[in-house]
C-alpha cells in the first residue's frame, strides 16, 4: 500500500495505540492543539478530530502521519512491527515524542521494525529544523528531564526520513493546554512551531 497526501489536501492524523501497558494515551490535548496551530499558521487543512489507530491495524494506512508517546513499556508484536514497517516504507510517517521514560522501551521495538537501521541524530541544519520556523540550534528544549540537551533522532529509509524521535525535549507536553503543565507562552510557542515544522516537512 502507498500513501500520498498533499500539503493543502484535507486529511486526518492519528495517535498510535500500542501494547505493553505504557500510557499511549498521554497528553490528550497535545495533538488537537497542534492541528489548530498548523491550520491557522501554516496553511494545512487537517481534521481537528484526532483518530486513534493500533500499530497492527490496516487502518494505519488511512493516516499519513501518526504520533506515538508515553512514559512506559512498549511492545510491538511481529505483526505490529511488520505492519508499521509496511506503513512507513509505503509513505507514512511516525513521530515519537519521549514523554520521559520511553527511550529504553521504544528503541528495541523500532529495531524490530527496521533491524537494518539505527536512529541517527539529525544535524542542526537538517530541513526539519528549517521549515517556516527556523531552529538554527536544532530541537528546542521544552521540559527538563535528566539535565541533558534535547536531541532529534531519525530513521532514514532509502534516503527518506520515515520517523522523527524527539528525546529529552517532550514536544507533546509543550503542545498541551496551558493548564496542564503551565509552560510559559514562549515555551509553548516554540513547541508548537517545531511541531508545525515536522508536519510541514512531512507534507512538503
Amino acid at each position: 500500500m502507498c500513501i500520498s497526501f498533499s500539503f493543502s489536501q484535507g486529511f486526518q492524523i492519528a495517535l498510535l495505540k500500542y501494547g505493553g501497558g505504557g500510557d499511549w494515551y498521554a497528553n490528550p490535548t497535545s495533538l488537537p492543539n497542534l492541528v489548530k496551530f498548523c491550520n491557522k499558521n501554516i496553511g494545512t487543512n487537517i481534521n481537528e478530530n484526532i483518530a486513534t489507530v493500533e500499530v497492527g491495524s490496516v487502518d494505519i494506512f488511512n493516516y499519513p502521519f501518526v504520533h506515538l508517546t508515553g512514559h512506559g513499556n512498549v511492545i510491538f508484536t511481529d505483526k505490529d512491527a511488520q505492519n508499521l514497517k509496511n506503513y512507513l516504507v509505503g509513505g507514512g510517517f511516525l513521530h515519537i515524542s519521549d514523554n520521559y521514560g520511553l527511550d529504553k522501551f521504544i528503541r528495541p521495538q523500532m529495531k524490530k521494525v527496521f533491524p537494518e537501521l539505527n536512529f541517527e541524530e539529525l544535524p542542526n541544519d537538517y530541513p526539519i529544523y528549517n521549515q517556516k520556523y527556523l531552529f538554527p540550534n536544532g530541537l528546542p528544549k521544552i521540559h527538563e528531564h535528566d539535565n541533558k540537551p534535547p536531541q532529534g533522532f531519525g530513521l532514514i529509509y532509502e534516503g527518506r526520513l520515515v520517523c522523527f524521535y524527539d528525546y529529552e525535549c517532550d514536544l507533546g507536553d509543550g503542545w498541551e493546554d496551558y493548564e496542564v503543565h503551565k509552560d510559559s507562552e514562549p515555551t509553548r510557542t516554540k513547541a508548537l512551531q517545531m511541531g508545525a515544522n515536522i508536519l510541514q516537512y512531512v507534507f512538503k
